[in-house]
C-alpha cells in the first residue's frame, strides 16, 4: 500500500456529479457483532438516487474489503465520481484503508470529518488490540488532513483527488447542512433502520 498512486484529474466537474455517501450505523460499544452500513448515491446534494448497504464486524478488519464489494458489484459504480466516507473507522475500530479503495474500485474517496481528529488519543485507543500497528497504518495511509473552510468548518482527507477537485466537489454537495448530503443521508438511513428512528446529524 506504499506505492504512488496518481490522482483522478477532473477537466470539469459536473453539476450532478454522482456521490456515494457511506456512514455505518449505531453500535453498542466493543461490539464484535454485524454492524450495517449504508451508502447513498447522489446526484451532487440535490437528488437521491439509490442506498446500498453491506454489513461489517464490529472491531474487525473486513471494512475495506466490505466496501470495495458493495462498490464495485453496484449498478452505480460506471456512473460514480467519488466515494465520500464518514471517517475511516467504521463500527468501532475498524478501518478503512482509502488507498486501497482508490485502487481497487478506481474512484476516488474524500474523508469527511467535523473534528480535527486527535491521533494521539486514537493510536493509544488501537493499542487494546493485537494487530494495532496495521490498523494505525490504515490510519496513517489515510494521508494529510485539510481544513476546508466554510460557515462551518470541516475537515477531510483523500485519496486519488485533488485537493481543489475534493474541495468543488463538497461545495456542490453541501446542500443542507455543514455535511455533504450523501453522507448526511446515509448516516440518517442508518440510525433510522437501526434504532427506529434518526436522531442527530452526521
Amino acid at each position: 500500500m506504499n506505492e504512488v498512486t496518481l490522482n483522478k484529474k477532473f477537466r470539469n466537474i459536473k453539476r450532478e456529479i454522482r456521490i456515494l455517501g457511506i456512514d455505518d450505523s449505531p453500535f453498542p460499544a466493543h461490539t464484535t457483532q454485524p454492524v450495517m452500513v449504508i451508502g447513498t448515491v447522489f446526484r451532487a446534494g440535490e437528488w437521491l438516487d439509490g442506498v446500498l448497504r453491506t454489513f461489517i464486524q464490529g472491531d474487525g478488519r473486513d471494512a475495506t474489503d466490505k466496501i470495495i464489494n458493495m462498490v464495485n458489484s453496484t449498478r452505480h459504480k460506471d456512473q460514480l465520481g467519488v466515494i465520500m466516507l464518514d471517517g475511516v473507522t467504521f463500527g468501532g475500530f475498524n478501518v478503512i484503508n482509502i488507498q486501497k479503495i482508490y485502487e481497487e474500485t478506481g474512484i476516488p474517496v474524500i474523508v469527511i470529518m467535523r473534528k480535527y481528529p486527535n491521533f494521539e488519543k486514537i493510536q493509544k485507543a488501537l493499542k487494546r488490540f493485537e494487530n494495532w500497528q496495521e490498523r494505525w497504518q490504515d490510519i496513517k495511509d489515510a494521508g494529510p488532513v485539510y481544513k476546508i473552510e466554510n460557515e462551518e468548518d470541516i475537515y477531510i482527507q483523500v485519496n486519488g483527488i485533488d485537493i481543489e477537485d475534493a474541495e468543488e466537489i463538497i461545495r456542490l454537495s453541501t446542500t443542507r447542512s455543514a455535511i455533504p448530503e450523501p453522507v448526511r443521508v446515509a448516516h440518517l438511513i442508518a440510525a433510522g433502520v437501526v434504532t427506529g428512528e434518526s436522531k442527530g446529524n452526521a
